[in-house]
């Protein structure tokens, strides 16, 4: 007898409706068709438009670092110095040179007009006339050489105080002072990095298969690691090329700097919202599982009583603390937002709401 009752406990089934068995008392929630976003979630960097890395141009000592990693520099702006000594000593040299230069050619120019008034007077030759001339022409080119050689030099010597290139946030000092700079080191010597604050871009790579779906103007939304969003933008720009590491299409949304977006290469989520559609949204409370299948409880009338029936759906993408249902429910239809946990298919309950 006690294996007979315990079998019978093994099959939930509720008695007919009308049966004596008192009715549930349950909330329930009136199907509406609202627009849900399809939407994919991909891993995306966060990108400045200007971004520059700072190499040497010039070998020699590192004698001072001007800035710190984060801070704020505007454009022209010493970022770092490297001993110019040597090459203050070339520039100086090749000053000397070209004052030297200047006044022999200051000279051939007074000398110069002398002889032409002696040959216009007929007091001396055309020969030593046009021998002046050559001196003078001459001792012009040089000077005009040198002139051109010192700016050479003083532009050389500019690159030894390194500037930032544009308004930005100095990024990793990986040099020390004292360090010997060398541009022609394989790898090359980075002093730093500066990344212009504004002007930031997503990179989001998109897999192939979704190559026909991906158009200008796709809204994407940009969140945190922890799905808070930061802010809402359009793909506007895509690339024409696959990526052969990743086989995936580069696409880019444009975002603002705010204080929770600060960084180039600022890891972030992505979601790409591919269309908006009507579909029937439902409580998540009013989901139930088992297995891998979902439902929900449908409050539905048989012989003029309400009863519970259990129907299987398919579920989209949360909407909040909602469910999406593609598939299984309509607009209208009832479901039962409390208690489901003591319900069976077929039960008596009594709508209290929705």
């Amino acid at each position: 007898m006690i294996l007979c009752v315990a079998a019978a406990g093994c099959h939930k089934k509720a008695p007919a409706a009308g049966a004596g068995m008192q009715a549930l008392p349950v909330q329930t929630y009136a199907v509406q068709l609202q627009p849900v976003p399809e939407s994919s979630e991909y891993v995306a960097t966060i990108k400045s438009r200007r971004s520059a890395t700072i190499m040497p141009q010039v070998s020699g000592i590192l004698t001072a670092i001007e800035v710190t990693s984060g801070q704020h520099v505007d454009a022209g702006q010493v970022l770092m110095t490297i001993d110019p000594r040597q090459q203050q000593a070339a520039v100086d040299s090749q000053r000397a040179t070209e004052r030297q230069k200047k006044a022999v050619y200051d000279y051939n120019v007074i000398e110069l007009e002398r002889q032409r008034k002696l040959f216009e007077a007929g007091v001396t030759s055309r020969e030593l006339y046009d021998q002046e001339k050559q001196a003078y022409q001459n001792s012009k080119a040089d000077y005009e050489s040198a002139a051109e050689s010192t700016k050479t030099q003083e532009s050389l010597l500019a690159y030894y105080t390194v500037r930032a290139p544009f308004d930005g946030i100095v990024g990793d000092i990986p040099v020390h002072v004292g360090d010997y700079m060398n541009p022609s080191n394989s790898p090359p010597n980075v002093l730093t990095t500066v990344d212009e604050f504004k002007n930031l871009e997503t990179y989001v790579y998109i897999p192939t298969e979704r190559a026909n779906e991906i158009r200008s103007g796709l809204e994407v939304d940009v969140e945190d690691t922890n799905g808070k969003l930061l802010q809402k933008s359009s793909i506007d720009f895509i690339s024409p090329q696959v990526d052969s590491t990743l086989q995936g299409i580069l696409v880019k949304a444009p975002v603002i700097p705010t204080p929770e977006i600060l960084r180039n290469m600022q890891m972030v989520k992505a979601k790409v919202i591919w269309k908006t559609s009507p579909m029937a949204v439902v409580p998540v409370l009013a989901v139930t599982r088992q297995g891998v299948q979902s439902f929900v409880y449908v409050v539905k009338q048989n012989n003029g009583h309400f009863v519970a029936t259990q129907v299987p759906v398919t579920l989209g993408d949360t909407v909040g603390n909602a469910y999406s249902i593609t598939s299984g429910l309509g607009a209208g239809d009832k479901v039962i937002v409390s208690g489901t946990q003591f319900l069976v298919n077929g039960m008596p309950v009594m709508p209290l709401g929705g």
